[in-house]
């Protein structure tokens, strides 16, 4: 069962579920807004940090492909290499170096910025290749484009952001400088004559450049696509167009290398500009972004306020009227009620408690009356039971008085025949009959006593002790188990002698039946300083400490008897007599294992012997009851 809490812990708890909806409702869209924000403000540093070095390092690279594809058809020599391969190897130094601090902004840019440092380590292995006369025209104009593919790759990633127009404008801006890529492409496969398989490749490259210059020119703001549009309607761009329709059949126009380089440096102007532009109009979208999200996290988190304070008010008023009701109902329940309950099993009138709490809502005073009628059905099943407790007693009196009667007569009779018979075997069974007489009536007694009232059995005189343990141990089953041991001859007074035998019978059998059947029970008496002692002693199975604690509770306070428990009876029946007479009666563990009953008989109980008397010198076996 889980830890109990109190009633205005739990009006608070469930208050706090919707609250905490909004909190964390309130937190998600502050959060949001806030990121958004952020990420608008943090375009521009991106952008510094490392777009426009990776701009710079693809227009190097692009020149350096140029140059190298020159190279191989023999129009520029080593000098013009190096000096570009110096410049490409110097915007590589300042991309890594400016985007070694990019790369904590997230793992997905790390890992583009990762594989561009791949792949420009390749630089060197295909510079080798070229070097050395291993890679033809088309192979280095593929090796270098790998190369600026994986950075466009990592330009399309930084762009991911949540402002969706920023985002969609810079996609564009990024397709604009990839078909300025195609177009270095272009350029430098058609230096010269071309084979057929750069043919091939050649067109088409001006196809997917084509249509990336008209798709990005579409999805493109007007005031960003100006230039761009100025661009493509230029005479330089019309007469490029031809060029490329030229080489597509098959022939070399002129003035191709300078034409191109003039438009890819106009393209590059032209997008560094739209650039620029977008970075403006990003900031103060930013602004405008965390000035909508001040406000909306103000509102919520006043709606917040509101909702705490409201519900702690109302909180607070059911909590109070329920505690009232509680405090009123244990009350009645733990004092009222049970003074009610012990009266009606006394048989005195009684007047229910009423339960009233005054309260301003409806389902407290409906508790409080659903509570005033179960105390209703409670006190009419508590006048029901103490009466059907006392017709069972009534009814266990009578039988058992009835039955003591006739046993009382049948022991007579049996006495007399005992009297009159003279056949030794006929003598064996009337005795072994008068003393299951003798334990029928024990018997009677017990249900005597359990109803309340006093067997009827008793002596005008002491008797000693030793003849009051005799006499109990006579009344059980197996009395050749029963071993009394010599004792003092102290006497117990006449009106408790036959209750005590009574206790010290039912002691003994139940020593007699939790023990084999071939173990002796010892039964010893001494003086002690408070009164005299009897010990009884088996050497059964015992019982386990939980189960003494348990029983001897039992002993000290005799409980109300209940019909459904009928285990170890004649405990109910011990205690009942032990606490009628102030005896005390306790079970502890014996040294042989089993259990050792210990019965301490008050001194006001105990009579000093009537006249000296030679006690037996060994302990002596009870034969037959008397």
């Amino acid at each position: 069962m889980g830890r109990s809490r109190t009633i205005r812990m739990k009006i608070i708890g469930l208050l706090l579920v919707p609250l905490a909806s909004m909190v964390v409702l309130w937190g998600v869209i502050t959060a949001v807004t806030a990121t958004e924000s952020l990420e608008l403000r943090e375009y521009k540093t991106v952008w510094t940090n490392l777009r426009h070095p990776a701009y710079k390092l693809i227009s190097e690279i692009q020149r350096e492909r140029l140059v190298s594809a020159k190279l191989l058809r023999d129009t520029a020599g080593p000098a013009a290499v190096a000096a570009q391969r110096n410049r490409t190897d110097a915007a590589k130094d300042t991309f890594r170096q400016l985007s070694s601090t990019s790369k904590n902004r997230s793992e997905e840019i790390r890992t583009q910025v990762d594989a561009v440092d791949t792949q420009l380590d390749r630089l060197d292995a295909i510079r080798g290749e070229i070097d050395a006369g291993l890679s033809d025209r088309l192979h280095t104009v593929e090796s270098y484009s790998a190369i600026i593919e994986t950075i466009f790759s990592l330009h399309r990633h930084v762009a991911l952001i949540d402002d969706i127009p920023i985002y969609e404008q810079s996609r564009v801006i990024i397709d604009l400088g990839f078909a300025k890529e195609l177009l270095t492409r272009e350029q430098a496969i058609a230096l010269g004559p071309v084979t057929e398989t750069e043919r091939r490749l050649f067109t088409q490259i001006v196809g997917n450049r084509r249509f990336l210059v008209d798709q990005s020119l579409s999805e493109l703001d007007r005031p960003l696509r100006d230039a761009d549009v100025s661009l493509i309607s230029s005479p330089a761009y019309q007469r490029m167009r031809m060029m490329e329709d030229q080489i597509i059949a098959g022939r070399t126009p002129k003035s191709w290398l300078a034409t191109t380089e003039a438009l890819a440096k106009s393209f590059q102007e032209s997008l560094m500009r739209a650039s620029a532009t977008l970075n403006a109009r990003a900031e103060p979208i930013a602004d405008e972004v965390l000035r909508r999200a001040f406000m909306l996290a103000g509102l919520c988190l006043a709606l917040v306020v509101v909702s705490i304070v409201f519900s702690v008010r109302m909180g607070n008023r059911l909590s109070k009227e329920l505690g009232a009701l509680r405090l009123a109902a244990l009350e009645v329940a733990q004092e009222r009620l049970p003074q009610v309950v012990a009266k009606l099993r006394k048989g005195e009138t009684v007047e229910l408690p009423e339960l009233s709490v005054p309260s301003t809502t409806t389902e407290i005073d409906d508790v409080g009356q659903a509570f005033s009628i179960v105390q209703q059905t409670a006190v009419e099943a508590a006048v029901g039971q103490a009466q059907l407790r006392e017709g069972v007693r009534h009814v266990f009196r009578n039988l058992a008085r009835r039955s003591q009667a006739l046993l009382h007569r049948q022991r007579i009779q049996l006495q007399d025949m005992q009297h009159r018979a003279t056949e030794p075997d006929a003598l064996e069974d009337l005795f072994k009959l008068d003393h299951l007489t003798t334990r029928m009536r024990r018997h009677a007694e017990g249900l005597i006593i359990l109803s309340g009232a006093t067997p009827g059995r008793g002596w005008s005189r002491p008797v000693p002790l030793l003849d009051v343990a005799r006499g109990a141990a006579a009344e059980v089953e197996d009395y050749q188990r029963v071993t009394v041991e010599p004792m003092p001859a102290d006497r117990l007074a006449g009106p408790v002698v036959g209750d005590m035998i009574h206790l010290v019978a039912e002691l003994i059998e139940n020593a007699t039946v939790y023990s084999p059947d071939k173990t002796p029970v010892i039964v010893r008496g001494e003086k002690t300083a408070r009164g005299f002692a009897f010990e009884v002693e088996d050497r059964g199975f015992g019982m386990s400490p939980e189960e003494l604690a348990e029983y001897n509770e039992r002993l000290a306070s005799p409980p109300e008897f209940d019909l459904a428990d009928s285990d170890r009876l004649g405990l109910f029946v011990v205690s009942r007599l032990a606490a009628r007479h102030d005896i005390r009666v306790t079970l502890r563990g014996s040294p042989y294992g089993g259990t050792t009953a210990i019965v301490l008989i008050p001194e006001e109980h105990v009579a000093e012997p009537e006249a000296p008397a030679e006690e037996p010198r060994r302990p002596m076996r009870v034969v037959r009851s008397e």
